[in-house]
């Protein structure tokens, strides 16, 4: 459950504690030692302590977990995941760290951002150099030639990829998407065949999804792939746009709309997916998009006609293709966070150089209040970035099959929307320095717009994490819906659920979680504020349930799902920081003191919002201001624009 570590004697432990009885691992004991006067574990629990095991090993799987923030829906918090990760042995992280260097150096000398900004391309040199790193095969396995490298390792890598944001585009979009379906779901046939070219970066790999009439709504593609009489070969016709390597790329994953006999005998459209060759034959593109950023990447139109397809080229299964394209969508989002905490602290050191120097009435821009604000918020926002990053890349490498399509959502939308607000404030740092083009701000800010964008808008993230969590919540609230709804009917539940229901609105609820008894004690106020915004928000699910009921899907009610989906973004971002921030402290990392102030800090702001959400969700549309702006929104949609008329109009003299 916890990595070994050699730990020496001034360092407090913080591991998983082993029953040698038993052969079990309990769950953590908060801490001991360190001068803090709290009691070592219960006599009959030790904490393991020895050395690590030098031999290479694979990162060791655990069984399965029910889904962490899904099941938070439900008021149900699982304290293991306040262990932050440790998944990585000595040898895999020793050896992480020293592909680190050469790739570091690759960057800082060899990548000219600004030249491939300007230009609108990746130099072939630096893509040769990209391959020789084997940065384009980071999670293909070693077998296929590939690193074989694991989620948190990948997660690490793309904090230096993504400081040029077209070479981390053209990267994720051939592996974290455009070859992620052979990986998920390819035949040995397929990988044999594909993978090690695409390990090399010999071939290159693009998504092709997005079409003009579907982009959040996968389900209404138009490309449609026949299947030949022969029953050999589907025939693929149709268009994609904004494909990222569509120019470039020789294999491509392609979604198309085919004909599926079901089980009833009718025979449906559906989506499948199909690996497709450029070789295949009737495979055009159109030129690059001119675009605000990521300029150096490959982003054109991909059009199919008549482009044949064996049947064996097909990921998964006939028919399955949309289950397809979102579990490839939903296992690489996670990255962001680190990739988006990776550009941000570059960024930030950059700003916090001009700003030491620079002097205004005298004193230096690090002495103003205003900025040391900026610089304070910065910080807490990336910390949580690194942390919910890395506490998602941790549980999907530590266990098997795990459901991280939410979390790793949230950590999406979190960090892509702290990437553009702080690289915002990084250039406002600046001044007019940082309006200028000769200083890379208002580059990494226009890179960083995409990213709200990319794998999902951020606001149908939003609805895919409150509509996956109220459906997990759903099946074991819908008794509780029930009695809410009909309380004369029910008046034993009614009172006790009243007696909670009135706490709740006093903003009160009952802790009896014992978050706190998880962490290192020095965190109990952050765990207090994590358990208050827990039972919250677990109020919030009901009055959302028992308001709408099955109409909570209607589109007129997103406003109040985008709440619970900020609610459930930031109870995760406390969990992660102050695992995390427990864990450093126990185990003596450098700076430990100023992530705990961190993790406190922004459990007390988070926990804040929180509340602020659930009493407007309590309010309803009247109160909250939701029914005025729709109102106004519909005015505005009926006079198709603005409809106030100009300050300096008169209707008379």
């Amino acid at each position: 459950m916890a990595t070994l570590l050699k730990l020496n004697a001034t360092r407090c432990i913080r591991l998983g504690n082993f029953v040698p009885e038993s052969g079990k691992w309990l769950a953590p004991i908060s801490v001991y030692s360190r001068g803090l006067n709290t009691s070592p574990p219960d006599s009959n629990v030790q904490a393991q302590v020895q050395e690590v095991d030098e031999t290479t090993s694979p990162i060791a799987k655990k069984p399965a977990r029910p889904p962490f923030i899904k099941n938070v829906f439900l008021g149900k918090f699982d304290k293991e995941m306040l262990v932050y990760p440790e998944v990585l042995d000595r040898e895999r992280h020793e050896l992480l760290h020293e592909m680190l260097v050469p790739i570091e150096r690759f960057f800082d000398e060899q990548v000219d951002g600004t030249k491939i900004d300007r230009e609108a391309k990746i130099p072939q040199e630096t893509l040769d150099g990209l391959k020789e790193l084997g940065l384009y095969g980071m999670q293909i396995p070693e077998e296929y030639g590939g690193l074989g490298l694991g989620a948190t390792e990948y997660a690490r890598l793309n904090e230096i990829i993504a400081l040029d944001g077209g070479i981390g585009v053209t990267l994720a979009a051939h592996q974290a998407i455009g070859l992620k379906g052979i990986l998920l779901y390819g035949t040995d046939e397929q990988k044999e065949k594909y993978l090690p070219r695409l390990a090399s970066g010999e071939w290159t790999a693009a998504f092709c999804l997005t079409e003009p009439s579907s982009g959040s709504d996968a389900g209404s593609i138009q490309t449609r792939a026949t299947l030949s009489e022969d029953g050999k070969t589907f025939y693929l016709n149709g268009g994609k746009i904004w494909i990222s390597n569509g120019g470039t790329a020789q294999m491509m994953t392609v979604f198309a709309r085919t004909e599926v006999k079901e089980y009833d005998g009718k025979v449906r459209d559906k989506i499948t997916a199909f690996i497709v060759e450029r070789a295949f034959g009737g495979v055009t593109n159109g030129p690059p998009e001119d675009k605000m950023g990521i300029r150096g990447s490959n982003t054109c139109e991909v059009y199919f006609d008549n482009t044949p397809v064996p049947v064996e080229n097909v990921i998964g299964e006939v028919g399955g293709g949309f289950k397809v394209a979102m579990n490839i969508l939903n296992s690489g989002r996670f990255s962001m966070g680190s990739s988006g905490a990776g550009i941000l602290r570059k960024v930030m050191c950059w700003a916090l150089e001009h700003a030491s120097t620079r002097k205004q009435f005298g004193l230096s821009l690090t002495e103003f209040g205003l900025i040391k604000e900026k610089i304070g918020r910065m910080a807490v926002c990336i910390y949580a970035m690194e942390s919910m990053a890395y506490l998602t890349a941790g549980t999907l490498d530590a266990y098997d099959s795990p459901d991280c399509s939410v979390e790793a959502a949230i950590v999406k939308v979190f960090s892509s929307e702290g990437a553009w607000k702080w690289g915002s404030e990084c250039l406002q740092i600046m001044g007019g320095l940082g309006f200028m083009r000769a200083f890379p701000f208002e580059r990494y800010l226009r890179d960083a717009r995409i990213l709200l964008i990319f794998e999902g808008t951020n606001e149908i993230l939003r609805m895919f994490i409150a509509l996956n969590g109220l459906q997990h919540a759903g099946a074991e609230l819908r008794e509780v819906v029930k009695k809410l709804r009909n309380p004369l009917m029910n008046p034993g539940f009614a009172i006790g659920k009243g007696i909670e229901r009135m706490r709740n609105t006093q903003g009160n609820p009952k802790l009896d979680l014992n978050i706190a008894g998880h962490l290192h004690p020095t965190l109990k106020i952050g765990a207090d504020a994590l358990e208050f915004s827990v039972k919250r928000f677990q109020y919030a699910v009901e009055t959302v349930l028992a308001r709408h009921g099955k109409g909570v899907v209607n589109p007129e009610n997103q406003i109040e799902l985008a709440r619970l989906a900020d609610c459930a973004i930031d109870i995760y971002a406390m969990t992660a920081c102050l695992g995390r921030a427990s864990r450093s402290y126990c185990i003596g990392v450098k700076n430990a003191d100023h992530e705990m102030l961190l993790a406190l800090t922004f459990c007390h702001e988070a926990s804040k919002r929180v509340g602020v959400l659930v009493k407007e969700i309590e309010d309803g549309p009247q109160l909250n201001n939701d029914s005025s702006h729709i109102k106004i929104a519909d005015t505005i949609i009926g006079n198709k624009g603005y409809a106030a008329e100009h300050p300096l109009t008169r209707v008379f003299w």
